[in-house]
């Protein structure tokens, strides 16, 4: 059964586009329906619209891996890295280390 949070995010995006918050909550929505490919692109709009959002290099990460673009997944585990961890964001940085580990050679 599709989220019932999709279509309200959808709404609130098509009023600001540049709302970080609601392309996170709509990735990960989509992720919650098992719907990676749209997860993904919602997740990657919202590091655009804020490059520094650490959670949401996290999830678009875990929807690469279970797409099985693992190039794209070891790319965005570096860079959401480099993010959390100038943020601070501990626990971030370590979940991104430990899915970047895991990732098959």
């Amino acid at each position: 059964m599709p989220s019932t949070r999709i279509e309200p995010l959808k709404k609130v995006l098509a009023i600001d586009p540049n709302d970080e918050v609601a392309w996170f909550g709509l990735g990960k929505a989509h992720m919650d329906d098992g719907n990676f490919e749209e997860a993904a692109t919602a997740l990657r709009q919202c590091v655009t619209v804020k490059p520094a959002y650490s959670a949401a290099y996290f999830a678009l990460a875990q929807s690469l891996h279970k797409l099985g673009r693992l190039d794209e997944c070891r790319t965005v585990c570096a860079t959401g890295i480099e993010v959390s961890t100038k943020n601070g964001d501990a626990m971030v940085t370590k979940n991104l280390e430990a899915l970047k580990l895991s990732l098959p050679l």
